[in-house]
């Protein structure tokens, strides 16, 4: 699968004709980002059977993101069949008979015809299907539900392609705040050997310090302050960042896992590091990381 956002909307429409209906519908479905695959559906009733369907279709085209899927259906039979209110028919009839009855000569006998004018006795029983037609209509809203999937995977692979390119700039300035933090830590054991003969020279009060000595406590300062390692392990991140955007493929978790690496080595740097320029650096880089990462939670 191509890099692609998780965000996203696509909708799609179309229409069937058939000897004793007709059909329309549209299929709409918005994604936003999600640990996993979420599929919320709202369906007619009469169409919850092709649900299982859609979360397979749905998880054929998408590993990840919250989506929210909505169908608006018109279905019509072109030769409504009439439906008779039995229950309502009888009570009308009774009432009927029983007032004839009670007023013979003021009132005429009920008759089949006029009972059946009454509202509500006859209803135009209007989309009834049989199998065949229902297994039609599922069939050709699966295809049309794929069609839309299809056109959310490109909506979401284009704007994947967007983050893909400030995905790209951050980690080259990341790079960069890297070689710079390495070029200032190349010259720390030096400052570091120098500060502290300035601090030795003081406390002693001018006493003569010897070089073997200073050697020394300049060498525990350096392993202290040493961030050697750090970088080197940023810079490995790094090149692994770089073959990821390269692979042109679903990269979101990897990449989220890879910014926490990345974040956890500059707060060593901060800690160890003595020189304020040092640390001014890792602040920016952790800035940039977490920029990173805020890209990073929309990819899939």
């Amino acid at each position: 699968m191509q890099i692609s956002s998780m965000t996203g909307f696509a909708r799609q429409s179309g229409s069937m004709e058939r000897d004793g209906f007709s059909l329309s519908w549209v299929w709409e479905i918005k994604s936003v980002n999600g640990k996993n695959l979420d599929l919320k559906v709202r369906l007619p009733l009469w169409l919850d059977e092709i649900s299982l369907n859609l979360k397979n279709t749905a998880a054929a085209c998408f590993e990840r993101g919250n989506l929210s899927v909505a169908l608006d259906v018109s279905l019509e039979k072109k030769e409504a069949e009439i439906r008779v209110n039995r229950p309502l028919l009888a009570k009308i009839t009774e009432t009927a008979i029983e007032l004839y009855r009670a007023h013979p000569d003021e009132l005429a006998r009920p008759s089949a015809a006029e009972l059946l004018k009454v509202d509500g006795v006859l209803e135009p029983a209007k989309n009834r299907f049989n199998d065949a037609e229902t297994s039609d209509i599922c069939r050709v809203l699966r295809a049309g539900f794929e069609e839309c999937c299809i056109r959310l995977q490109s909506d979401r692979r284009q704007e994947g392609l967007k983050i893909k390119a400030v995905l790209t700039e951050e980690v080259a300035r990341i790079e960069e705040l890297v070689r710079q933090i390495a070029c200032l830590a190349a010259v720390q054991p030096q400052q570091l050997k120098q500060k502290l003969a300035v601090q030795l020279a003081e406390l002693l009060e001018g006493s003569a310090i010897s070089e073997e000595r200073l050697a020394q406590e300049a060498v525990l300062l350096v392993n202290r302050a040493d961030i050697r390692e750090e970088i080197d392990r940023l810079n490995a991140h790094i090149k692994t960042a770089r073959q990821l955007l390269d692979a042109n493929q679903t990269l979101g978790r990897r990449f989220d896992f890879l910014c926490q690496e990345l974040n956890r080595e500059t707060n060593t740097i901060c800690s160890k590091a003595s020189d304020i320029e040092i640390i001014n650096r890792g602040m920016e880089l952790k800035a940039v990381i977490e920029q990173l990462r805020e890209q990073v939670q929309n990819m899939e």
